[in-house]
């Protein structure tokens, strides 16, 4: 079975389980699931029913594909997603992306949870990514292309779209959120980064660094879909810190914060 065809499978059976075409992807990050709490009408798909479909047991990751309304939209959004440092393949990693495309997905909103690098962040603020730099030394496109997919050579100029930004940006004035942009780093982890990493990475121009999302945005903008980012920071970097980090706080930060990023991404939801 070909790798589109392997998609293919895989978007049929979710299509067999919801009557509705989801038209906006978003992939929730660690303690930001929460957003499905607002869907309406929806249809709950775990992971493991879906054919192909990897599985993730990361804390903080439900591991379900929900499929709702929010507005006039119909969602399909990720409770959990999967990491390069669980021992995925990077097609592993993005194979969601790939079956939101066949689903029909347009627009593709990213949430994660991530370190803050520039030293006027405080954690629990959320910031617009409007770039990524990749240090993974892997890039999710890398093998056979499918031009059933995309194209070979894709376009990364505008990875994170303006019009998408710009809709976030009236929607978080609508409701008084207040925010910052910046450009979001990856590394593989599973380690948190080191004093000198956080400083090599902040002289490259990082704003925030974390373990995910990169790929997914790569794969997005090669399938054809506009993207939107969002990051929670949870904890300032290693160096900049004051204390050490765990993942307990991470997720405890981002359930705080969560609420306000929920709100964020429905008012966007309801403008679109």
């Amino acid at each position: 079975m070909t790798f589109y065809d392997k998609v293919q499978e895989s978007a049929q059976y979710v299509e067999s389980r919801c009557k509705e075409k989801p038209t906006i992807g978003i992939i929730l990050g660690s303690g930001l699931g929460s957003l499905v709490d607002m869907m309406e009408d929806k249809v709950i798909i775990p992971y493991k029913d879906i054919p192909g479909f990897p599985q993730s047991h990361v804390a903080g990751h439900a591991g379900n594909l929900v499929i709702g309304r929010i507005g006039a939209q119909v969602i399909a959004a990720m409770q959990g997603r999967f990491h390069y440092y669980e021992g995925f393949e990077m097609k592993e990693v993005t194979y969601p992306v790939y079956v939101m495309k066949l689903l029909g997905i347009e627009s593709l909103i990213v949430t994660n949870a991530c370190g803050g690098i520039n030293r006027s962040f405080v954690p629990g603020d959320l910031m617009i990514l409007t770039d990524y730099i990749n240090m993974l030394g892997k890039n999710s496109l890398i093998g056979e292309n499918d031009e059933r997919f995309g194209v070979r050579f894709p376009d990364m100029s505008e990875a994170y779209s303006k019009e998408l930004i710009e809709k976030a940006e009236q929607a978080a004035e609508k409701l008084d959120i207040s925010y910052k942009k910046g450009v979001y780093a990856i590394f593989s982890g599973p380690c948190y980064e080191t004093a000198a990493e956080i400083r090599a990475y902040e002289t490259l121009g990082a704003d925030a660094i974390g373990m995910s999302t990169v790929p997914e945005t790569i794969a997005a903008n090669y399938l054809g879909m506009k993207v939107f980012g969002i990051a929670c920071i949870t904890n300032m970097a290693t160096g900049i810190a004051t204390k050490k980090h765990t993942h307990e706080e991470v997720v405890r930060i981002a359930n705080e914060s969560s609420s306000k990023l929920c709100a964020w991404v429905k008012q966007l939801l309801l403008d679109f």
